[in-house]
């Protein structure tokens, strides 16, 4: 254990010393901050300046549409009316759109039989433009809905009053803090994602260095290479909590002052709470336990930085499924899938976690990720040392997988 601590420290305070550690430990949170900062701010305020005219014989039905779309787009677009068209309409609103004075057309043709579907043709001039196009749909969608109830007889009183959006109540605190607790488990879920694969690359550049420059012959006459192994997982590991440590004591002095409340407009907050915290220790050690364990072996396996990112694929699969996988995650959290992938334990860290943030989970699924991933780490760390302690003095060529098997034979 001593010789564990001895390489623990050297690691820990070779990197903290660093000016690198110094500049990432204060621009990273100030770069994360102002994006998601950033992010807010154009979401919260950015309306759809998007020109749309409507046209129709109907001056009823254009009139429909556009109150419709004033009603869903806040009143953030602009739109004009055309009624009855011309046999040149069509033409100049073509003209219109190549100039760039308008951004598309809406002609809806309604049907001569009573409760048929109208003709509709819509225009824009940015086909890159889903936003407003799917904007457009819904509210078509819902006038012509309308239409066809009233042409079933139903007055346009009861029509508005049976499509008018159901009103839950609920407590605008309680609301206000669950929306601010889920953007504060979001930005745990990045710093984690983050962290885990920074450090977990720098266990491998860390034995590289040293293969390189041959101290371990050196160090191999007194250290076990398991406990160099260990004492290197365990060092760079615990750089990694002292910065994540010290954002995250950031994080909670800025969130619980009026400073980031004022930044974002006052109506938006983001709190961590003291369960969140909880698990993301848990989860970012237990994560990154299982990929450093990855990184220390394949440092061994590689002898420069170019066959290291040959081989970072093993480290930044598993994550990238995170990060796909996420949506599914927010969207269902407990659903089948999402359930079945946050027990994978190289998804665990970061998918229950998340999970766990977002929706109430069962102490069982908590308990068996836990476990998942304390067996995965275990058989990890026994492959990654036999394959340590031959590869850290095997210099000149890459091993292939039949040597690498024989690595792990050798007692």
């Amino acid at each position: 254990m001593r010789n564990i601590f001895l390489i623990a420290r050297r690691e820990y305070l070779e990197r903290v010393r660093t000016k690198g550690f110094m500049i990432a430990t204060i621009l990273i949170p100030l770069l994360m901050g102002g994006g998601i900062a950033i992010s807010i701010l154009i979401a919260k305020h950015a309306k759809s300046s998007s020109n749309i005219v409507i046209v129709s014989p109907s001056s009823q039905l254009a009139e429909d549409i556009k109150g419709q779309l004033n009603t869903d787009t806040d009143g953030g677009m602009g739109l004009n009316i055309i009624t009855p068209p011309s046999d040149k309409t069509r033409d100049n609103l073509r003209d219109l759109i190549k100039t760039k004075k308008i951004d598309g057309y809406l002609w809806v043709t309604p049907s001569a039989q009573a409760g048929a579907k109208p003709t509709i043709e819509y225009r824009q001039g940015s086909s890159a433009d889903l936003a407003t196009r799917e904007t457009v749909k819904e509210a078509l969608d819902k006038v012509l809905t309308r239409e066809r109830l009233v042409a079933q007889g139903m007055s346009r009183a009861d029509v508005d009053a049976m499509m008018k959006p159901v009103d839950m109540k609920s407590d605008d605190q309680d609301e206000d803090s669950t929306g601010a607790s889920f953007a504060g488990a979001y930005v745990l879920f990045f710093l984690m994602y983050m962290v885990i694969m920074l450090y977990g690359m720098n266990v491998a550049r860390s034995i590289i260095e040293e293969k390189t420059s041959r101290v371990f012959e050196v160090m191999l006459a007194t250290i076990k290479p398991g406990e160099m192994m260990a004492g290197k997982v365990i060092g760079v590991g615990s750089v990694g909590l002292t910065q994540v440590g010290i954002w995250m004591i950031a994080a909670v002095i800025l969130t619980a002052t009026p400073l980031m409340t004022h930044m974002l407009g006052g109506g938006t907050h983001i709190t961590i709470s003291a369960q969140q915290v909880g698990f993301f220790i848990v989860y970012f050690l237990l994560g990154y336990l299982l990929y450093s364990s990855i990184a220390a072996a394949l440092g061994a396996m590689t002898n420069s930085e170019q066959e290291l990112q040959q081989l970072n694929m093993f480290l930044v699969m598993p994550l990238a499924l995170c990060m796909v996988t996420l949506p599914l995650v927010l969207n269902s959290p407990n659903s089948i899938w999402s359930r079945i992938l946050s027990l994978i334990p190289f998804c665990s860290p970061l998918l229950m976690y998340m999970r766990i943030s977002v929706s109430p989970v069962p102490w069982y699924e908590i308990a068996a990720s836990i476990a998942l991933m304390a067996a995965t780490i275990y058989c990890t760390l026994w492959i990654a040392s036999r394959i340590y302690r031959v590869g850290i003095l095997m210099y000149g060529k890459k091993p292939g997988l039949s040597e690498i098997l024989r690595w792990l034979k050798y007692s």
